[in-house]
């Protein structure tokens, strides 16, 4: 069950710009996605957690204690090849959902959208910086990581969010579920990680990922 608590240093700008839907506003004023970049790593409490399985491909069951199996085809067909999983969980906190509503309700509706952005940034950079400290770990043991794949991606359904909770063990760093599958605090994530031999599935790698496997052409932070 590692812990995973490296600071962020800076927030990705260009990626801020995309979140907002801002890619083709040329002239927008750069200026104000930097402060928003500045004030969220600010308020920025980054935490990440994670946890290994072994994972059946046959039955698309983890083997967790008690066992989850995996519903929908698109993860199935994602973890192929794969003898282990990590469940993963990553949040930036609620300090910054906390400032976010604070400027919508005061009427600061381009700080607040720029500020949202910019958290949904942080905590996509703080996932990234968690598989680039998993991965020789798991290289030095053999494995190979797919890129992570979240419930909502796909057929995967939302419905499995509470067990990624209990399989990332992500409310130890207090991410936790709504009623209505939402997490909580807003700005964090959970997902799976596939961990495969290369020799027995050498052409992973090359497998689509993030945008480019996803079917929602017209999403306004669709990478190009």
């Amino acid at each position: 069950m590692p812990v995973y608590n490296a600071p962020l240093l800076s927030i990705d700008a260009a990626e801020a710009r995309r979140y907002a839907g801002l890619q083709k506003a040329a002239d927008f004023n750069e200026g104000k996605i930097l402060e928003a970049c500045e004030d969220t790593r600010l308020l920025a409490k980054p935490r990440g957690i994670w946890e290994i399985y072994d994972y059946d491909c046959e039955t698309q069951t983890i083997n967790a204690n008690p066992p989850c199996p995996l519903q929908g085809k698109k993860i199935g067909q994602h973890l192929a090849g794969c003898e282990k999983v990590i469940a993963l969980s990553a949040t930036v906190g609620e300090d910054i959902e906390e400032d976010i509503t604070r400027r919508f309700s005061s009427g600061e509706y381009s700080s607040a959208v720029l500020m949202d952005a910019a958290a949904t940034a942080a905590v996509e950079q703080l996932a990234d910086g968690m598989e680039k400290a998993i991965s020789p770990k798991m290289a030095a043991q053999g494995f190979l990581l797919k890129w992570r794949f979240s419930p909502g991606y796909g057929d995967w359904p939302l419905e499995q969010q509470p067990e990624l909770i209990r399989l990332a063990k992500a409310e130890q760093i207090g991410v936790r579920l709504t009623t209505s599958m939402m997490l909580t605090p807003r700005k964090s994530i959970t997902a799976l990680i596939g961990l495969y031999r290369k020799q027995e599935n050498s052409t992973a790698e090359h497998s689509p990922q993030g945008c480019a496997a996803c079917t929602q052409k017209n999403c306004p932070s669709r990478r190009k």
